[in-house]
């Protein structure tokens, strides 16, 4: 029997690269010096996940400032002050403001893609970032001569092509990035918001074949930055009902962290709907301690009892450092906890295996 196992995304930046970034932002280095210390952090990124005998794996996102606004670096149509999003601990992430039409992505992510697939012949997946959190660029009083629907327009239109990008390229899988949905409901409890955000997401969606469409995934999670969250008190009752409306085949749902992973659970076999494939999280990004492989397999078997096998998949609860300057967590640990995750779910389903004969 094989259970999949997948990882979210980002792995901690080495050193050199974290100053690097800051250094070219500072117009200490040129591009192609950065680019060089992406290179060599891609290279030695993928040689590491390789190690941990991820069946699948990723680039780590290693040349993204951030999983959220890597599309727009370098547009000169934003300003700094955009939406804030706060986390728990106090400290804050500020998304940029478009000042002007049209919108159009700077950057696509199958460039990421086309440089780690020089370095394995594994299967590689790609995160995207959703619709959904980039409409939050648009600003509440408008722009004059862009309204908001031709702007959504334009952001469905962009977001269809990163992801077809991606898939063209030979992308094993395409996860979407919603880390938004639960932040959504928290930001407006009537969850007008996150119908909102889901019925955006569709729009991308079904901008796609049914045949890619099971190609795509969605990743929700209650966000993961510097040790702390934006939206862990949010109940998963009150977000996974509409997240399962998402025309996708796979849902990657943080659940490691989770105070009570048998109510998450339970909620998640009422609403999931028929082919629809969960990749539970297994890992937790923010806890500094290692899971033992033990401790992943005990968390797939508690899976197992509400979700059918032949749908059921493990993964991380979020990517370990989706901003690039988030050094919260070491890199070697990171590997240690997706080495963890992968022999884990294999012990899982070594027993799973032995139980059904």
């Amino acid at each position: 029997m094989n259970i999949p196992t997948e990882p979210i995304g980002s792995v901690p930046r080495p050193r050199a690269l974290i100053d690097g970034m800051r250094s070219f932002s500072a117009g200490g280095i040129s591009r192609s010096e950065l680019d060089a210390l992406v290179r060599d952090a891609v290279r030695d990124t993928v040689r590491r996940f390789e190690a941990t005998g991820s069946p699948v794996i990723t680039d780590g996102e290693q040349g993204k400032p951030s999983f959220a606004t890597y599309p727009i670096a370098g547009l000169a149509n934003l300003a700094p002050d955009g939406v804030k999003i706060p986390f728990a601990d106090g400290h804050f992430r500020q998304l940029p403001r478009l000042t002007a039409g049209p919108f159009r992505y700077a950057v696509y992510c199958d460039g990421y893609l086309e440089e780690a697939r020089k370095h394995t012949k594994l299967p590689l997946k790609q995160a995207v970032i959703s619709a959904s959190a980039l409409s939050l660029l648009y600003p509440a009083d408008g722009i004059e001569g862009y309204s908001r629907d031709a702007f959504l327009a334009d952001l469905v239109r962009e977001s269809g092509i990163d992801i077809r990008r991606s898939l063209d390229r030979s992308a094993r899988s395409v996860q979407i990035d919603f880390t938004e949905g639960r932040l959504a409901v928290k930001l407006d409890p009537s969850k007008a918001l996150l119908r909102q955000f889901i019925d955006l997401n569709n729009r991308v969606l079904g901008q796609l074949s049914p045949e890619d469409r099971q190609r795509v995934g969605v990743h929700t999670c209650p966000g993961g930055d510097q040790d702390s969250t934006h939206s862990a008190d949010v109940d998963y009752a009150e977000l996974l009902p509409d997240l399962f409306r998402l025309q996708a085949r796979s849902f990657y749902i943080a659940l490691a962290g989770e105070k009570d992973r048998v109510k998450v659970l339970r909620t998640i076999r009422e609403c999931a709907r028929p082919g629809q494939r969960i990749l539970v999280g297994v890992i937790d990004p923010i806890s500094p301690a290692v899971e033992s492989p033990e401790q992943v397999r005990d968390r797939v078997l508690e899976a197992a009892e509400f979700i059918p096998l032949e749908r059921l998949g493990s993964t991380d609860d979020c990517g370990f450092s989706p901003f690039g300057d988030d050094t919260s967590t070491a890199r070697d640990i990171a590997f240690e906890k997706i080495r963890a995750r992968v022999i884990g779910t294999s012990l899982a389903a070594a027993k799973l295996g032995n139980s059904a004969h």
